[in-house]
């Protein structure tokens, strides 16, 4: 991660953190900068700039490029209404989120915000940039609430052979050791992905063989909101940019075949008081929890089924979401250590480490919209002091194979959204998270995933068509 002074950046790299002189990258033998985004349909798109123009656009007065503003509209080769030709963004560079791409030799890469083109002093930013949503409500959560998030992040994929039809590059199933032989192709393509990320200063804590044939996980650790997702973005393209290098294609898919377990982009997330703040009281001792916390928690269980049209974006997205596959069931409710809970409490006893895993997420989806939505929906159960009504849902029994009275007793009364089209009405009929989140924005994103849907983007561009077996 690269951050900027006046003149010197700021990189964290895998032998630590250095500060260097703003010339330094040639050093590092970068050659071309890639500013990156990530729109709407969750592709990553970026331009290739060469380094010494990078640098002169550093010096301008709103370092960045021009972009037409129906950057966020555009769905394969059509655009969603209210889209046209006719306007411009600004793309301004955030130096903090710079890191070497060690999967493109000479390449580095740069995130930044979508803002208007106006004079200097006037409001910049644009209510359509994911990026810029997120960061404004990370700051409104310390700000207002003296709330602070930690976010780690898994992902979840398939390496195969070919896709027409989908062939795993092996049979091997979860953490086997088969899945990860000496000289094998899935072997080198995972340790040639996990030096990439150490390189780029990303901590991989672990990777491994997942249940699914040719399926593997990779874990990386704890980080703010904002740069937890930046890290998804590398790490994404890290998985595909390596596989496709040893002539695999890397799929993150949310199920390929409707008789296994699917492809999930599950997100762990703390949350803790600012420092300086009086702590939180503890609001229960069995299972420990404090009561920001809890409040936080209920939140996040009162507007799941609407952040659902965000974290689950496609169709194929709730073939997934099924009962039985550990994929967080069909109830909206929580559990410590729950893995057919939506909500799943880890680490309960130790008040550093504990975090809430949220299981209903996929890798079809935009991670700044994903963590925006379920934050935002904490927030409120902060913000409105909400009091935490469902059970822990951990004693033994799933809330599938409960009965109704017995759900009843846990609190649990809703189910999740089963298709796509609920999710998004659940989205545009909740008031609170639309008014945090942002009407345009949301309004935006149920237009473009519309479009997205019309045109099958998910089955031409993420999934492989889903097949009985």
């Amino acid at each position: 991660m690269i951050g900027s002074s006046t003149s010197h950046f700021i990189l964290q790299t895998d032998t630590g953190v250095h500060q260097l002189p703003l010339g330094a990258l040639p050093e590092l033998g970068i050659s071309f900068v890639r500013v990156t985004w990530v729109d709407l349909t969750n592709t990553v798109r970026y331009r290739v700039l060469p380094l010494s123009y990078f640098y002169r656009l550093l010096q301008s007065q709103q370092p960045g490029l021009t972009v037409t503003k129906s950057v966020m509209g555009l769905v394969l080769d059509s655009m969603a209404e209210g889209f046209g030709p006719i306007g411009e963004y600004i793309y301004a560079v955030d130096l903090t989120s710079l890191r070497v791409c060690a999967y493109a030799p000479g390449n580095a890469s740069v995130l930044g915000f979508f803002q208007a083109k106006t004079d200097v002093g006037k409001e910049l930013d644009t209510p359509v940039c994911p990026r810029t949503t997120l960061q404004r409500i990370v700051r409104q959560a310390e700000e207002t609430l003296h709330t602070k998030f930690l976010v780690g992040m898994e992902t979840e994929f398939v390496l195969l052979k070919s896709t027409a039809p989908p062939v795993p590059v092996n049979s091997q199933g979860w953490c086997a050791s088969g899945a990860l032989m000496t000289g094998a192709v899935e072997t080198q393509v995972m340790e040639e992905m996990a030096k990439a990320l150490v390189d780029a200063g990303i901590e991989l804590q672990v990777f491994h063989s997942e249940a699914v044939n040719g399926q593997y996980e990779v874990v990386t650790g704890p980080l703010p909101p904002l740069e937890a997702a930046d890290v998804l973005v590398h790490t994404r393209e890290t998985i595909y940019n390596i596989a496709h290098k040893h002539g695999l294609r890397a799929t993150l898919a949310p199920r390929l075949r409707k008789n296994r377990y699917g492809s999930g982009a599950h997100v762990h997330i703390s949350v803790q008081k600012s420092p300086g703040s009086p702590p939180s009281p503890v609001w229960s001792e069995k299972p420990p929890l404090t009561r920001v916390e809890a409040q936080f928690l209920a939140g996040l269980l009162e507007h799941l089924p609407a952040v659902s049209a965000l974290t689950l974006p496609l169709p194929q997205s709730y073939d997934r979401m099924i009962d039985g596959m550990h994929a967080g069931g069909t109830w909206v409710c929580w559990g410590v250590d729950n893995r057919e809970a939506p909500i799943r409490l880890t680490n309960e006893t130790r008040p550093k480490s504990r975090n809430f895993e949220v299981k209903t997420i996929d890798g079809t989806s935009n991670p700044y919209l994903v963590l925006a939505g379920l934050l935002v929906a904490g927030v409120i159960g902060i913000r409105d002091e909400l009091n935490l009504v469902h059970h822990n849902c951990g004693d033994g029994r799933t809330a599938a194979e409960m009965t109704r009275e017995e759900r009843v007793s846990k609190g649990i009364h809703r189910s999740l959204p089963s298709d796509i089209g609920m999710a998004r009405k659940y989205l545009l009929e909740d008031e609170k998270l639309k008014e945090l989140l942002g009407e345009e924005a949301v309004r935006v994103f149920v237009r473009v995933n519309e479009v997205s849907l019309s045109l099958s983007l998910s089955s031409v561009r993420t999934c492989a068509r889903i097949r009985e077996n």
